[in-house]
């Protein structure tokens, strides 16, 4: 492993270099990778894994039409390498559980009476097996259980593994039954598109995730676009106007600029007042969430959180309800305004031409 030091701290990281394609693919050569589920995660890593060299099939409910057909015209053929997920499951020796977390809990008797010794059970979350209790997916003695977490959506996964540059994954061995489960587990990580992996628990990737999710990467970023919005619009500001300042600034030149060369580089890149001011209300802004912040993570620390997912996820109507609240956000004045500013966007023809005449690249990174 490369040593890296983070801030102070150093820690270990394991790149491509390390543990090459060829390395991975020697390391599965006898494996069946069986992708359970091709909603989110599934079609990237499971794409990804095809195009590296692997043997996958695909378990699917055919009842989720929608994905079924996604999965045949991603080339996946139905009785071939597309099965029903009580057929897919009796055809592999590497299970990835690529559903949701609800879902799993669901599928779990299919697949555990179908593990046979050595197998591999392969999540990219610890949900399940964390909260164990909550969820009673209890993993068999006799088998492998890994973990890969790509640190991105199903989509960034699939876009930085075609554009060579890969995303990074967080890694982890819960159970060691073949002796080998650490080299599938990285062979596996190198084979979804990892650029670099980062050794963890299935306890810290929880941990980490719900808390993340529910904070900086996802609630907390949303709920502060609203409240901006609704006090510029409040004091006489139009929609394109709060719009712009609340979000379009962010994602399409400031969080760039994070991404390049850090915090630090964003700032120096602003107007001096734009630079005072933020420096001034920086610790404003964090006094007033830390305290949210600690309540979360002691929701996820308490399986709160957990218990709230499982519920509400697993309701027979928890699609269609989701399906309104994300209509809400939508037809929301903030987001209807920010679909406006996006169609003046130039079209991906005209990006095209206009990245090339620049010297680079049209296809979209990371």
């Amino acid at each position: 492993m490369a040593k890296i030091n983070f801030g102070g701290v150093v820690e270990e990281v394991i790149t491509r270099e390390e543990f090459p394609l060829n390395k991975a693919r020697e390391v599965l050569k006898d494996d069946i990778i069986v992708i359970l589920g091709y909603g989110v995660q599934g079609p990237a890593q499971a794409l990804n894994l095809r195009d590296n060299g692997f043997k996958v099939i695909i378990g699917q409910a055919k009842k989720f039409q929608k994905d079924w057909d996604r999965a045949v015209a991603d080339g996946w053929v139905p009785g071939e390498s597309l099965f029903d997920i009580e057929e897919a499951v009796t055809k592999g020796t590497i299970f990835m559980m690529l559903v949701s977390d609800a879902a799993q809990m669901q599928i779990w008797p299919t697949v555990k009476n179908a593990l046979k010794k050595n197998d591999a059970l392969y999540f990219s979350h610890g949900f399940n097996i964390v909260y164990k209790d909550q969820t009673n997916v209890i993993p068999p003695d006799f088998i492998d259980v890994i973990m890969v977490a790509p640190k991105g959506s199903g989509t960034s996964v699939r876009r930085n593994f075609l554009s060579g540059a890969g995303i990074n994954s967080s890694f982890a061995v819960f159970q060691d039954a073949s002796k080998k489960a650490m080299d599938r587990c990285l062979a596996i990580g190198i084979g979804v598109g990892s650029g670099y992996l980062f050794p963890t628990t299935f306890q810290q990737e929880v941990y980490s995730d719900l808390t993340g999710e529910r904070g900086v990467l996802m609630g907390a970023l949303a709920g502060i676009m609203e409240a901006q919005y609704e006090v510029l619009r409040k004091n006489g500001h139009s929609p394109s106007e709060a719009f712009n300042e609340s979000v379009e600034e962010l994602t399409q030149s400031l969080i760039r600029l994070v991404d390049e060369k850090g915090m630090d580089w964003m700032y120096s890149n602003c107007s001096a007042t734009a630079q005072r001011g933020a420096l001034d209300w920086k610790p404003k802004f964090k006094s007033a969430v830390l305290p949210l912040f600690n309540e979360l993570y002691e929701s996820v620390k308490k399986g709160i959180e957990t218990k709230r997912v499982i519920t509400e996820c697993g309701k027979p109507n928890y699609q269609e309800s989701l399906n309104k609240e994300l209509l809400e956000i939508r037809n929301s004045e903030m987001w209807q305004a920010g679909a406006a500013v996006r169609s003046l966007r130039p079209h991906e023809e005209q990006k095209e031409i206009t990245n090339k005449t620049k010297g680079i690249s049209g296809r979209e990174g990371a």
